[in-house]
């Protein structure tokens, strides 16, 4: 997998990534060549075998301010439909490419996480946070609609419907500790020991059989638009998939052997 980005800092170890927007000394607001790179890194990723869980940390005490007020909102106010829907396909492309990569996605979010920012680290499947961390989907502070990159679809599974409607439609920050208590964090850490929790969770996964993590991410994904009859035949193809491969083997001769199974994602 590419560590040789342009637009973001990627550092990839022991088949973990870690990801950062790069712009602290004005918290790491996107551009649009950032959102474009980030799209493809995650697109990527599905064919990446030397990465199985992705960390999205901040940088400089902050995650992201979302989109930059002069490279990116400034310049939209000065184009036409089409350049317009390309560009909002393309953000909502980010999303679904974080959705769809295959890798458990660990969004660490200190300070601010806003607007696109926010999104992010909605998109991610679990997110640890610090006390200083905030939230807000500030799309209707900028005269937008809340409807942006799937937050009206994605936000109400994680914190329910009226708990999204009164942050899309106010675009108020939402607090760590609501954070928390609503079910969008996790769990809540010190600044310094952000980095670390989050590493030691990504590694934890990492341990896993990581081929089916794959497949529980893509049924998270797939369910929500499936009837429960749809999902549970889903789930049973999956499953006896999964149990085909050599991590099932080794788990049950482990089993056997009153030992702590190692699994090698195959």
């Amino acid at each position: 997998m590419r560590d040789d980005v342009k637009h973001f800092l990627c550092e990839i170890e022991d088949g973990i990534a870690t990801v950062r927007l790069d712009r602290p000394d004005r918290k790491n607001p996107l551009t649009f060549d950032s959102y474009a790179e980030l799209r493809d890194w995650f697109r990527d990723l599905v064919y990446a075998d030397d990465v199985d869980v992705v960390v999205f940390a901040s940088n400089g005490g902050n995650f992201s301010s979302g989109g930059d007020v002069h490279d990116i909102i400034g310049p939209l106010t000065r184009m036409n439909m089409k350049e317009l829907l390309n560009f909002t396909r393309m953000t909502g492309d980010l999303v679904k490419a974080i959705v769809n990569c295959g890798k458990p996605v660990i969004a660490a979010v200190d300070g601010i996480c806003v607007g696109a920012g926010a999104i992010i680290a909605m998109a991610s499947d679990l997110r640890v946070a610090t006390h200083e961390a905030k939230t807000a989907f500030l799309f209707t502070r900028v005269g937008l609609a809340g409807c942006d990159m799937g937050a009206c679809a994605i936000l109400p599974r994680i914190i329910g419907q009226t708990r999204a409607a009164e942050l899309l439609y106010t675009g108020r920050s939402m607090s760590a500790e609501e954070g928390e208590r609503w079910g969008f964090f996790n769990r809540l850490v010190s600044s310094d020991d952000l980095d670390a929790d989050a590493l030691k969770l990504a590694k934890q996964i990492q341990a896993g059989p990581n081929f089916a993590h794959m497949m529980t991410k893509t049924m998270l994904a797939q369910e929500w638009s499936m009837s429960i009859e749809q999902a549970i035949e889903a789930e049973a193809q999956a499953q006896a998939i999964c149990m085909q491969t050599g991590d099932f083997e080794r788990a049950y001769k482990a089993f056997v052997a009153k030992e702590r199974p190692v699994f090698e994602g195959d």
